[in-house]
């Protein structure tokens, strides 16, 4: 295995990625009054992966600190099962029947999509995002700089996104090429996840004359798809400790790995806000995507990553779709706090227009602000999803209810989370007055019924090549 040592940017690797940034806004600077908001979604990672939701072996000592200063959520969802449509209703607010984007294939952010961003740079914010993208290529309308940030360095779709040693970045939709990758594959040492830890700690330290938004996709610990297709390491890492001494299979390593060097971070960027004084004016929100992956040889039943849920990535069962959240605000948030508040990816942006002191567009969400508070909650009548892969299948939370429907089958399944957490027992046929109302609710939710992936027009094909072809690994 690479050292750790090895594969960390070198100062000189590290300035030539940031360096490469441009920043644009035309806001006048202000004095601060609105405090800075910073998001961190993990890629795939389990209900279950941290020890503050029950992980007994991986270590996250750092994101079990941020629960114990902050407050833990125990009923939050992702927005979709999958990457791209689960980015695409948290930047929208937006559940996926309502949605732009419905699927992994290549749909895009369109021109009049208003994102979080958007909405938070209106509101005065600067913003900037490191890490994965998902949802709009350099050949599209979707790229950060037209969804209102300011600053973007990272990957634009999410293929290539599943190269950790890429030989370029984008700057926005400008390919940056990465000192240490230019060579080889298997000779190539920057790690990319280490560029989006530096630029978020580099970020944090500036001077900002402005509240700020610090938008961070980060991609582990998500599997190298395509590398593991070519017999590459799955779950690529540069250096396995500190489970280099386990008698684990080496990508159960790996995986273990990459979520403690997750977890390392989070505790820099911590670290980093409490020595510079911003933590009191700073909400952070820890997230995942979705549930846990068998991708790249990885076993999500290895360190029990969904806990006591069923199902996982691309799964509509709870384990799919149910993730960790932990918010931290000192000051704001009472320490050590839990919270059964069921809330989901598309209620981020209204909370966050709430905090800005701005309106939020028209959104399937609702503030959770009053819950960070200790206020009273409005609660939302239900919960609702849709994917559009492998066979269309929707979910809907309603209470204590979940209804899963496939449309394959025509099979409805009701389950009672209240005692049934793990969805272990269908009760359909006990309470057809109860699937009766989540039918209709998920009837009501699709304003699309038809709508899917994007299908590739007759001359359309290079677009699709070259996401394809970037996201290989190529010697």
């Amino acid at each position: 295995m690479t050292s750790m040592k090895d594969s960390t940017l070198s100062r000189r690797d590290f300035l030539y990625a940031a360096t490469a940034i441009t920043a644009s806004t035309c806001l006048p600077a202000r004095a601060q009054t609105q405090p800075n908001i910073i998001l961190i979604v993990a890629d795939d990672l389990g209900y279950g992966d941290l020890g503050s939701y029950g992980q007994q072996t991986i270590a996250t000592p750092n994101l079990d600190r941020m629960a114990a200063e902050g407050m833990r959520f125990t009923e939050f969802y992702a927005g979709s099962t999958v990457c791209t449509p689960s980015r695409g209703s948290l930047m929208t607010g937006l559940h996926t029947g309502h949605a732009p984007i419905r699927g992994n294939g290549l749909q895009f952010l369109r021109p009049s999509d208003t994102t979080m961003a958007e909405v938070l740079r209106d509101a005065g914010y600067t913003t900037a995002g490191y890490g994965k993208w998902g949802l709009g290529d350099s050949w599209t309308r979707g790229t950060p700089a037209q969804q209102g940030f300011d600053e973007w360095f990272g990957y634009l779709n999410h293929l290539q996104a599943h190269n950790y040693y890429p030989s370029h970045l984008f700057a926005d939709k400008r390919p940056i090429p990465i000192p240490g990758n230019l060579r080889r594959f298997e000779d190539r040492t920057v790690y990319s996840h280490d560029i989006f830890a530096e630029l978020a700690l580099e970020y944090i330290a500036r001077e900002h004359t402005r509240p700020y938004f610090l938008y961070l996709p980060f991609t582990i610990p998500h599997a190298n798809t395509l590398g593991s297709w070519l017999g590459a390491e799955g779950m690529p890492i540069p250096d396995d400790a500190p489970y280099s001494d386990e008698p684990w299979p080496q990508t159960q390593r790996n995986h273990a790995a990459m979520i403690t060097l997750l977890d390392r971070d989070i505790g820099r960027i911590l670290d980093a806000l409490d020595a510079s004084g911003q933590s009191e004016n700073t909400l952070i929100i820890f997230t995942s995507d979705n549930g846990p992956h068998e991708e790249g040889g990885a076993d999500p039943e290895f360190f029990d990553s969904n806990g006591p849920l069923r199902g996982i990535k691309r799964d509509l069962y709870e384990g799919g779709i149910r993730v960790p959240m932990i918010a931290r605000q000192p000051g704001t948030i009472a320490p050590g706090t839990t919270s059964n508040h069921v809330s989901a990816f598309w209620d981020l942006l209204p909370t966050f227009a709430e905090i800005a002191g701005t309106s939020s567009p028209t959104t399937d969400g609702i503030s959770f602000l009053p819950t960070l508070n200790g206020a009273t909650q409005p609660e939302h009548e239900y919960l609702y999803w849709q994917f559009n892969e492998r066979g269309f299948k929707q979910a809907v939370r309603m209470g204590d209810w979940k209804g899963v429907r496939f449309e394959r089958t025509g099979v409805f399944e009701l389950y009672d989370l209240s005692s049934d957490i793990g969805e272990t027992t269908n009760v359909a046929d006990q309470f057809p007055d109860i699937v009766a109302m989540l039918t209709n609710a998920m009837d009501e939710s699709q304003d699309e019924p038809d709508a899917g992936p994007i299908r590739i027009k007759p001359g359309g094909r290079r677009p699709l090549f070259e996401a394809l072809m970037s996201a290989w690994p190529r010697s």
